[in-house]
C-alpha cells in the first residue's frame, strides 16, 4: 500500500478482485446465467453467442477460467462451473441485478444495461451488500 493510500483505478481493481478482469467477471456471470438456465453445462459456441464475442475468443477466456479453478473445461468439451466458480458466478449476478435496479429506478426506465455494465465491476461486496440492503428497505425485496 502507498503512504498515501492512493491507487490506480487497476491497482484498486486487483486489490479489491485478485486476479479476475472485468471481462473474466462478465464471462463467469454469463456461464452462471446459462446454467442455471437448466443447461447444465456450456458450449464454448453459446458463450461465444451470449457474449457477442467470437468462439476462439470464448475458448481463450474459458482457459483463464480454468487456470483459476472457476470451471472445468476439458479440450473440446463442456463448460461447467467448480463450487468456488458458482459461488462467485452467483454474486456477480447478484451484483448485476442489484445495480441494474438501482440504475432503472433512478433513471425511471426499464433498462440500464449498457450503464450496469459499466459501473457493476468497481464496486466491493460491502457496497453490493449496502446496495441491496437499501433496495430491500426501499421496497421490492433485494
Amino acid at each position: 500500500m502507498s503512504s498515501d493510500g492512493f491507487y490506480t483505478l487497476k491497482g484498486y481493481n486487483l486489490i479489491e478482485h485478485g486476479l479476475l478482469t472485468a471481462a473474466m467477471e462478465d464471462y463467469l456471470e454469463m456461464i452462471y446465467r446459462m446454467q442455471g438456465k437448466g443447461e447444465g453445462v456450456v458450449r464454448v459456441s453459446a458463450l461465444a453467442q451470449a457474449l457477442h464475442v467470437k468462439p476462439s475468443s470464448a475458448s481463450k477466456m474459458a482457459g483463464n477460467l480454468r487456470a483459476r479453478e472457476l470451471i472445468l473445461f476439458p479440450r473440446y468439451g463442456y463448460i461447467t462451473l467448480t463450487g468456488t466458480g458458482r459461488r462467485l458466478g452467483e454474486y456477480l449476478l447478484l451484483r448485476h441485478q442489484l445495480v441494474h435496479r438501482l440504475l432503472c429506478r433512478i433513471n425511471g426506465t426499464q433498462n440500464e444495461l449498457e450503464e450496469c455494465e459499466k459501473i457493476e465491476h468497481f464496486l466491493s461486496p460491502r457496497t453490493v451488500e449496502n446496495l441491496k440492503a437499501f433496495l430491500t428497505q426501499a421496497g421490492g425485496g433485494p
